[in-house]
């Protein structure tokens, strides 16, 4: 089994399980009950997919093992790889997410507007994904699929409902596309392991541009111009926002190794 599938497959989870736990702190804070609601369960989907992703790395990696195939080793301390283990003993160089969704929440628009540039990516990726010759992440995907429409139409109107609404929501979505622009190149910018992987992330750009133009149209808000665009997070360079996100998400666990509840 290939390391470059294993580095694909974490990837992807990885990117799902950081946008689920920041878009969970809002659990509570929403600006409405409906609202809370419906952002808390935009988390757990992504949460859940990232288990079957993770589930799947697991599985690869200690294929890797037993095969003795590649250098792929076991987690330090934890045995055979495990969902839990890729998510809570892995340090920020190892996590392979893009740096978008590990970006601060902000305020609501901020927030939304980050679900949008992810989702609209995520929802052109999965369409692909289902044709994948590897019939486990074609599964993933074409179940995944079914919950990113959702997180796209949930997230447009929302972009939509605050670019054209009062003057503060429309000044406060030009502030969140200065905030996030930067971060949407790196969406499009291959990874080795997705190119060895077959999955050439430049051809969504084009649909993914018409997407985010026709809904920006539609909020009254501008393109922006070119930009420079931020990236590493694929690899393991981060910004300092993620060291944050693993200090709470992976708290438990280092403080009570190997526990279970």
């Amino acid at each position: 089994m290939d390391n470059f599938l294993v580095n694909y497959t974490l990837h992807l989870a990885d990117s799902n399980l950081i946008l689920a736990q920041r878009n969970a702190e809002w659990c509570g804070h929403g600006p409405i009950l409906e609202q809370d609601i419906a952002i808390t369960n935009i988390s757990l989907d992504l949460l859940g997919t990232s288990r079957n992703f993770y589930q799947y790395a697991a599985t690869l990696i200690n294929q890797n093992i037993k095969s003795a195939e590649s250098e792929a080793p076991p987690l330090e301390g934890f045995g055979e790889a495990s969902e839990d283990a890729l998510a809570y003993l892995r340090t920020e160089r190892e996590f392979k997410n893009c740096l978008l969704v590990e970006q601060p929440n902000g305020d609501w628009a901020q927030t939304v507007l980050r679900q949008f540039f992810f989702s609209a990516y995520q929802f052109l990726l999965y369409e692909k994904l289902q044709h994948s010759t590897d019939e486990q992440l074609t599964a993933i995907a074409a179940k995944a699929l079914k919950e990113v429409t959702y997180h796209q139409r949930w997230s447009s109107e929302w972009v939509i409902r605050l670019g054209d609404g009062t003057e503060e929501s429309h000044q406060r979505m030009l502030k969140a596309i200065d905030e996030l622009w930067p971060y949407t190149g790196e969406l499009f910018m291959p990874a080795n392991y997705e190119l060895e992987a077959g999955f050439d992330v430049t051809l969504l750009k084009d649909d993914w541009m018409k997407k985010i133009t026709a809904v920006f149209e539609e909020a009254t808000l501008p393109i922006p111009e070119k930009t420079f665009m931020h990236s590493g997070g694929k690899i393991g360079v981060h910004t300092e926002h993620l060291g944050f996100i693993l200090t709470d998400l992976q708290y438990v666990q280092r403080a009570y190794p190997n526990c279970e509840w």
